[in-house]
């Protein structure tokens, strides 16, 4: 058996790799793009189900993660710049209540998750992993908040944490589609109706990455890329500090939450003064090969042997979340945001980023516009509550779980 250790420059090579590998199966399985599962996990799951074959019969595999933190931080720091209250004000009180609802959910996940943990009579912090943790929060929050919960006893955090949101992702993709549906034919909301022209491939949110180019400088020193790294990196640097400070109180948090509050507020100061050039498109550019690096580099160290013991607590926490999130967005959601067309659409975007990502949402409610006509405000609030907003409140909820049960 030959065991072998990869240093830095190895391991990032090989995460490449690893990266172009769950590309290539997402076109040769069009499922996996249907459901929208990053190719950072498709190609990462399959690395770690190597490792797991091979490990004490042919290969024992250790990498160098040291890269993973710094590209956690740099990602929730990206997520920070686009905290902007100007878009809060944009949308309006329903992206307000879009946010409380999805923000009490979280709450609700968790209690799910602990209550059924009692049950199978295992660590209730197991319920809060596969709850808001990684459901709303998705792979990289699970990923985020996997050391903080090792610490507090959760054996095989991260493991446990991939596996909850590639769950949650693939739910979300199959239940959303026909939760919109049901709604739109209970209720009778007649977009059928509509003109062909009218039911035809909506105009897309602003900064939707399909109609929106970013123009990368490459000769200019102080070109729109430069100057955004430029404020990246004060706002990390800055949010160290602010996060050692945190750490002195008391507060568990993760390493993330004092950069993003740091750009958050740069955000902020920079939409009423102007005075840092943050651009949201360079931002996503910078947030997404963050990103990317960060959750291959996580997947490809993850040990998967280490779910065989919690593997049934896990399945029946994570089912019960599918129903339960398929009940609240056919009632509550649908109820809360004013029984209409545009209500029926966004809570099939509920289920999309509540149980996976917001790429997710965006894709069941596309496929409902197509067919049943456009919901401008739906694509409106979605993806302002899913993609920024409700990061921020579910870090605090997480947070309080955290201090409050370890």
């Amino acid at each position: 058996m030959i065991a072998l250790r990869l240093d830095l420059i190895q391991t990032l090579a090989v995460g490449a790799l690893v990266f172009l590998v769950g590309i290539a199966l997402k076109r040769v399985l069009p499922v996996l793009a249907r459901l929208n599962i990053p190719s950072a996990v498709v190609g990462g799951l399959v690395f770690a189900a190597l490792v797991l074959v091979a490990r004490d019969r042919f290969l024992n595999l250790q990498i160098d993660t040291a890269a993973q933190p710094l590209f956690m931080v740099a990602f929730f720091t990206t997520i920070g710049m686009s905290a902007s209250l100007s878009l809060l004000r944009r949308g309006g009180v329903q992206v307000v209540v879009f946010l409380a609802i999805a923000t009490v959910f979280c709450f609700v996940q968790n209690f799910v998750g602990m209550g059924i943990a009692a049950v199978y009579d295992v660590p209730p912090l197991l319920g809060v992993v596969a709850g808001s943790v990684t459901l709303v929060g998705g792979p990289a929050t699970g990923l985020a908040f996997a050391p903080l919960f090792e610490s507090a006893g959760v054996t095989g955090a991260a493991t446990l944490a991939l596996a909850a949101a590639t769950f949650g992702i693939v739910c979300g993709g199959l239940t959303g589609g026909p939760v919109g549906t049901r709604l739109i034919e209970r209720h009778g909301l007649g977009a059928k109706r509509r003109s062909s022209a009218s039911r035809a491939k909506p105009a897309p949110a602003e900064g939707d990455e399909d109609t929106v180019t970013l123009n990368v400088d490459v000769e200019r020193e102080d070109s729109s890329l430069v100057m955004n790294l430029i404020a990246l990196a004060v706002a990390m640097g800055l949010g160290s500090v602010l996060s050692f400070y945190f750490k002195e109180i008391g507060l568990t948090l993760p390493a993330y939450v004092g950069a993003m509050l740091v750009a958050s507020l740069a955000r902020n100061l920079d939409d009423f003064k102007g005075w840092f050039g943050i651009d949201q498109r360079t931002m996503e550019l910078i947030g997404g090969v963050s990103l990317n690096i960060f959750l291959v580099v996580a997947l490809m160290d993850l040990k998967l042997w280490q779910l065989v013991n919690l593997a049934l607590p896990l399945v029946t926490i994570l089912a019960a979340q599918v129903v339960i999130v398929v009940a609240f967005a056919l009632t509550i959601c649908y109820w809360v945001m004013g029984r209409d067309y545009d209500s029926a659409v966004m809570a099939s975007g509920f289920v999309g980023f509540v149980l996976g990502t917001t790429a997710n949402a965006m894709a069941n409610m596309k496929t409902l516009v197509v067919e049943y006509g456009a919901a401008p405000r739906a694509f409106l609030i979605v993806p302002l509550v899913g993609a920024f907003f409700v990061d921020f409140t579910n870090a605090l909820v997480i947070t309080f779980f955290l201090n409050w049960l370890q």
